[in-house]
């Protein structure tokens, strides 16, 4: 007998994170139902920025030029006292990622709107149902099946799915319920976020900046459509109910500078910092995404983002697993390549956190400033360096004179037809070899093609511009980026994942990974 299902992933959570995992299942042809417990989106702005690399997966999925009309570039971020002086900036280079600002400033209900609007596009293969609140899981050899209860009238609903994913915040329902433990540390501190509407310009305001204070260090942000943020620690002896009213707030503003004449206070809430991860993210058929997950400070602008990319992650490997193009270990390599990066922007946030606080030395200081010499790679400042799998589904060396794990550059290329368009674009959802002004599979084994071609894989010559093309599946290096990025660290070619991550390189191995 046929197991029927209601979807193959049920989501439990319909945040940034959740949707974004339905999009990418559907965008990868698996169907999806999600499960959120509110009926409207969540009104208060939290995250404040996305960059290069959510803005590629926002490519992939299809909705990226729809998200760019709702957002605003992001000028730089910068680190002051308030006598003026300057103590650290971050500039915004041109992306690699294909994007020309490297960062954006969001206000986040009109993002999540606009891809939830993205999503109802897919209404055959995405289903959602609000004011559902998640009780119960259970999983066997074949699915889980997740019981909520309606919000409104108290009837109790199952569903069906092949899998399921844990979106539901850090209050994580799933996370308990599957008996996955968040560990880590809560700090004391409160602060209060004001969300204000801007009346007028004033000067440097598209600066991200931070007010750095050991007594009341400050996040003064600009926000898309419009809207400003300022982040600031209460003081000992204050508590949330010493600011029931606007009335109350205005004087932390007035402290700063800002007037009536400035904006207006739209709204403002209380929160803590927690520094938090599950012990692990995976429980059979069910997986944690985003804040469920992990739970990190705000300063590296991460923790929406990461969720984000966990969900587009898991959600291309479970849909291939689906379809049978990938073998179910596949979903082993998804903690074993999120977690790692989790890790990382959640250890940044800290330590920027500690800048902003003015607890770093003067010799701390100096080294979080200081610019390595004699790399392969060319120097960025992490926060703002592309983005390199430490672990998961790769083959061969890492670190600063290897390209495996790296993120391929995203230029404008060329395809023989004379299309252009961004790389992503040309090269499709699936599993493609890349070639120095070669053919990469001639550099391969019979042993090693075998493997590719069971991937489906596409194997394709990157020519020069100056070059003819001899075949229909070449590219063109119209912007010159992708044989200069290959050749510096050696390689003639390259095994690219759906992602965009290098995969393997033949420096070392063209062979596809264990």
């Amino acid at each position: 007998m046929t197991e029927s299902y209601d979807a193959d992933v049920a989501i439990v959570g319909y945040g940034p994170t959740g949707v974004i995992a339905a999009l990418t299942l559907a965008r990868y042809g698996v169907s999806a139902v999600a499960l959120e417990r509110d009926k409207d989106i969540y009104p208060r702005a939290r995250a404040v920025t996305v960059n290069d690399w959510t803005m590629r997966i926002f490519q992939d999925l299809g909705v990226d030029e729809r998200i760019e009309k709702k957002i605003d570039p992001q000028r730089a971020l910068r680190w002051v006292t308030y006598g003026g002086t300057e103590i650290m900036r971050v500039e915004h280079p041109p992306s690699t990622l294909g994007r020309r600002p490297r960062f954006y400033n969001i206000y986040q209900p009109t993002m999540e709107a606009e891809l939830r609007a993205a999503a109802r596009e897919h209404g055959d293969r995405i289903a959602v149902h609000y004011g559902a609140e998640v009780t119960g899981i259970d999983q066997d050899a074949d699915g889980v099946t997740v019981t909520s209860t309606d919000t409104a009238t108290g009837e109790t609903r199952t569903t069906r799915a092949r899998y399921a994913i844990g979106a539901d915040g850090g209050s994580s329902t799933i996370r308990g319920v599957v008996g996955c433990r968040l560990l880590g540390d809560t700090n004391d501190v409160m602060w209060v976020i004001i969300d204000c509407r801007v009346k007028r310009w004033w000067p440097d305001r598209d600066f991200l900046t931070f007010w750095s204070d050991k007594e009341r260090p400050v996040v003064d942000i600009a926000l898309s459509a419009g809207n400003h943020r300022w982040e600031i620690p209460l003081k000992p002896g204050e508590s949330p109910e010493n600011y029931p009213t606007s009335a109350e707030v205005w004087p932390l503003l007035k402290a700063l500078g800002v007037t009536e004449e400035d904006v207006e206070i739209h709204q403002h809430a209380f929160y803590k910092h927690h520094t938090r991860m599950a012990d692990t993210w995976r429980k059979g058929r069910v997986f944690l995404a985003g804040d469920a997950a992990h739970l990190m400070p705000p300063w590296a602008g991460a923790g929406m983002q990461t969720g984000m990319r966990d969900a587009h992650n898991l959600g291309w490997k479970l849909a291939r697993v689906i379809k049978g193009e990938l073998p179910e270990s596949w979903l082993d390599t998804y903690e074993a390549e999120r977690r790692p990066n989790a890790a990382f922007y959640t250890r940044l946030a800290v330590e920027l956190g500690r800048v902003i606080k003015q607890e770093l030395s003067e010799e701390e200081q100096a080294a979080m400033n200081a610019v390595p010499q004699d790399t392969v790679t060319p120097f960025e400042p992490p926060l703002i360096a592309p983005p390199v799998l430490e672990g998961g589904w790769i083959r061969g060396p890492l670190g600063d004179a290897s390209i495996v794990g790296r993120m391929v550059p995203q230029p404008t290329a060329g395809d023989a037809a004379g299309r252009m368009a961004r790389l992503d674009d040309l090269l499709g959802d699936g599993f493609v070899l890349l070639g120095d002004d070669i053919d990469p599979a001639t550099l391969l084994t019979a042993e090693e093609k075998a493997g590719w071609d069971a991937l489906d894989a596409r194997y394709v010559a990157v020519r020069p511009k100056t070059a003819y093309t001899q075949g229909p599946d070449e590219i063109v290096d119209l912007d010159e980026v992708l044989l200069p990025w290959l050749r510096r660290y050696g390689a003639r070619a390259v095994a690219l994942r759906p992602d965009k991550f290098v995969a393997a390189a033949d420096v070392s191995s063209l062979a596809v990974p264990a």
